[in-house]
């Protein structure tokens, strides 16, 4: 939503507080309380169940009524209840969710969030009158290697300041598993963190990490051999480049693992432009690709900062996106980008570690790379999620799978499968790997690599030359990324 100050946008998606169960450490635990009407549950922190979880899994978790090193009387929230929003409370779940991470209130943010807000899909829990906690999950689509599946796109999660430590975010993310998984809902669930260590407790894995381009622009002269083709580039307005962009975007989408469908209040947010979050950056710019016979094959969207210093110009262009469908389109509009008068440095905040401009320029130092964690992968279902999927190569394969979250999950899974299709199903057999759900997340979209995993003591290998086998098929020719917070 937030464009050039991502850094707001991107810890808008998690929630600051760490919170996890208490540990069986010896204390009594309490007996399954019956039967809780769906869609509301009293909520203590660690020692109450959400709604439609089976008491087998409230023993599993190890909830209790007390939790170290905090009194009894500060965790006895009796009066917290966990439930679905209403419409109407969208405003007070947006403001307790704006207040839990520090920022300033804009209607027009709230507004523009309200769009896409799924209120039969959403969480919030409040304490008399105050909303203390939120989650939703949003209803996309995402590209994995070889197909296009349903997703479960978690967002909006914050606790209170006044409620935190307190199990609510683990009573939240708990539910959202268990009702996707008992609803036989989307087999795969993604989100941004706001901080990285919060969600591997969930068991989501750093799929698709995204890269950060900077450099300076007069260092990045292309290779001679570089095609730059026979079109033009030509500025748009917003409401003239949207069907070209869109265009552009839905033929590149099946193959771009990690994109996500769009919708036309995914365009909007997209391009959403309030000045307060230009810090000092033009408003966002666009431009196509056009080829000679009137075909647009590409298009970018930027923003230019102005700057001066004691030896002239030194301006810097912020990019949003480059995306085109031929390679000489993609080089044209990178050399506009960087040609721009005044303009002296570059950045792109959001894009693949596999980023073609890296291999544009004669000089490799001129594009300097930082990588980050992006896109989280929880497999809800790892039997549905891993037969969505597609391989690189035949595979046949006995994964021991450790899953303390979603216990449904747990034991030996025999997956056979190829380029063309896949199945999964429970066995008996002797394991050939043991990993735990977090490392399937991470290894699904083919982004982490097993092997990189097992060096990291992550993934063990029970039956020699399985690991390579299975590393080698997961993997695939693109680097996932996403090129979107939501």
């Amino acid at each position: 939503m937030r464009w050039p100050p991502a850094t707001a946008r991107l810890a808008r998606r998690g929630c600051p507080p760490r919170c996890g169960p208490a540990p069986a450490s010896g204390r009594r635990r309490r007996r399954c309380p019956g039967r809780i009407p769906r869609g509301e549950s009293p909520v203590g922190g660690p020692q109450h169940r959400p709604a439609g979880l089976g008491c087998a899994l409230v023993e599993k978790l190890g909830w209790t009524h007390v939790r170290p090193g905090v009194d009894r009387a500060t965790v006895t929230l009796s009066n917290v209840l966990l439930r679905a929003p209403t419409a109407e409370e969208f405003p007070a779940m947006w403001r307790s969710l704006i207040d839990a991470f520090g920022e300033p209130l804009h209607e027009s943010d709230q507004d523009l969030e309200q769009r896409a807000f799924e209120p039969d899909r959403s969480l919030i829990a409040v304490d008399g009158e105050d909303v203390v906690a939120t989650a939703g999950i949003l209803s996309r689509e995402l590209t994995v290697p070889g197909a296009i599946m349903a997703m479960a796109g978690v967002t909006l999660v914050s606790v209170a300041p006044t409620h935190r430590r307190r199990g609510l975010l683990t009573t939240m993310m708990t539910r959202q598993l268990t009702e996707l998984h008992e609803q036989g809902g989307e087999s795969v669930a993604t989100l941004w963190a706001s901080e990285a260590p919060i969600y591997q407790r969930f068991g989501y894995g750093n799929a698709a990490p995204r890269a950060v381009l900077t450099g300076a622009t007069r260092e990045t002269a292309f290779r001679p051999e570089v095609d730059l083709g026979t079109g033009r580039v030509r500025r748009l307005s917003e409401d003239t480049v949207r069907p070209h962009a869109r265009a552009v975007y839905e033929e590149l989408r099946p193959s771009a693992v990690g994109w996500l469908d769009r919708s036309d209040i995914w365009w909007t947010r997209r391009h959403y432009d309030p000045d307060h979050q230009r810090e000092g950056h033009t408003e966002l710019r666009f431009a196509v690709h056009e080829e000679r016979d009137g075909q647009v094959t590409g298009w970018a969207s930027y923003r230019i900062k102005g700057d001066f210093g004691p030896t002239g110009p030194n301006g810097l262009m912020a990019i949003l996106d480059v995306s085109a469908t031929t390679p000489p389109a993609y080089a044209a509009l990178w050399r506009f980008l960087l040609d721009h008068d005044l303009v002296r440095r570059f950045r792109r905040r959001m894009c693949s570690t596999d980023e073609a401009l890296q291999h544009l320029v004669q000089n490799p130092r001129a594009v300097q790379t930082e990588l980050s964690d992006a896109l989280w992968v929880r497999l809800v279902d790892v039997d549905r999620a891993l037969a969505a999927r597609r391989y690189s190569t035949e595979l046949d394969v006995v994964l021991d799978v450790e899953d303390d979250r979603c216990p449904w999950n747990a034991g030996r899974w025999r997956l056979s499968a190829g380029p063309d299709g896949a199945e999964c199903v429970s066995t008996t057999a002797p394991a050939d790997l043991r990993l735990t759900s977090t490392e399937l997340g991470a290894g699904y979209l083919g982004g982490a690599s097993l092997t990189a995993l097992a060096r990291a003591g992550r993934v063990s290998e029970l039956t020699t030359g399985s690991l390579q086998r299975t590393a080698t098929a997961f993997g695939w020719h693109t680097a996932p990324w996403c090129p979107e917070v939501f």
